[in-house]
């Protein structure tokens, strides 16, 4: 199946939010909320787009000529490339009525994981989302990552049980989901968390824990002293606070701070293999794609997925080689033009 007929038959089926466009670049949806669109004025999911095109490539190709390796070692897994499909929660509220939150990650987990690569999976209020995303990734050997937002201390440690069920090997937190509407005004209070709560949650999760939604060096280092094993430069898609910059803009310093002593991700209208190669060369170690992946579920189910990954793998792969990088280490800052 190729990518176009995917993005064809998901626009028959995902509204009401998203148009499934032939980009994702923010430009259609705008500030289309609760949906897939960005807050206030909406350019923030446009400028996450547009900041990775402005980055160019070097390209090079006086180099000897050998098999591109994409291979991505985290937390003892391998995978076969440094990209893994972001968290969606609530897909019913955002994205229409065709798949619950259990017959979308019982697609996407084993998709991705077939594919190589692995899966995010969302939270919401609705206890439901998390026990369906625990339960999918349970059933696929734990090859996926629930992702719990910034609840209460109590609600945290309740579904980080859901989560050690599940046998995931990973555990993320977005914490810039404080910005979110639905989060904000709960009894208990949910959103922002300082250092010494998130030492709390770290210790309660017992398995590697990303902290997503980091956006300056100062975060980042908050979050080394909290004592994450990696953190997701992210803006939640420009859902969340407007008039940031993008996550493009932000990243070189981010990885200065603490570049080799964690593991660092990127998120925010990465949308091509050319633009996973970009992110890495800026110094993250593996990106987050995250709409994409839905339009991929909607228009092709497990094989839509599976397109979209080649697609991606295949992008970067000849980008590496055009370049003179035949492997992950071998991609340079100074193969990009920025």
């Amino acid at each position: 199946m190729e990518y176009s007929e995917v993005i064809k038959n998901a626009r028959t089926n995902i509204g009401p939010y998203c148009k499934a466009c032939n980009v994702c670049n923010g430009i259609v949806c705008k500030n289309t909320m609760p949906g897939p669109g960005a807050k206030g004025t909406g350019d923030l999911a446009v400028r996450n787009y547009a900041k990775w095109q402005e980055v160019r490539i070097n390209m090079d190709t006086i180099c000897e000529q050998r098999t591109v390796e994409t291979k991505f070692e985290l937390f003892g897994k391998t995978f076969e490339y440094p990209f893994f499909a972001g968290p969606v929660g609530a897909v019913k509220l955002h994205y229409g009525d065709k798949y619950s939150d259990q017959e979308y990650n019982d697609i996407l987990v084993p998709a991705c994981a077939k594919s190589g690569i692995a899966a995010f999976t969302g939270d919401g209020t609705n206890y439901q989302v998390m026990i369906e995303a625990t339960e999918a990734i349970s059933k696929f050997d734990g090859m996926g990552i629930p992702t719990v937002k910034p609840w209460d201390l109590g609600t945290i440690k309740e579904k980080m049980e859901l989560v050690k069920k599940s046998g995931a090997f990973a555990v993320a937190m977005d914490i810039d989901a404080a910005g979110l509407p639905f989060l904000q005004n709960l009894n208990p209070p949910a959103g922002s968390k300082s250092v010494e709560e998130l030492k709390e949650i770290v210790k309660m999760a017992e398995i590697p824990f990303l902290l997503k939604g980091i956006m300056t060096p100062k975060a980042a280092l908050k979050a080394k002293e909290a004592g994450v094993q990696g953190i997701v430069v992210s803006n939640h898609g420009g859902r969340v606070l407007d008039q940031c910059p993008s996550t493009a803009e932000v990243l070189p310093a981010i990885v200065k701070a603490v570049g080799g002593e964690m593991k660092i991700f990127v998120d925010g209208g990465i949308r091509t293999g050319i633009d996973v190669f970009k992110a890495l060369a800026l110094g993250a170690d593996a990106v987050l794609i995250a709409r994409p992946f839905v339009t991929a579920v909607y228009g092709g189910q497990e094989e839509g997925v599976a397109s979209y990954v080649q697609k991606i793998g295949a992008e970067l792969k000849d980008t590496m080689a055009m370049c003179g990088a035949f492997s992950l280490k071998e991609i340079q800052d100074d193969m990009i033009w920025k």
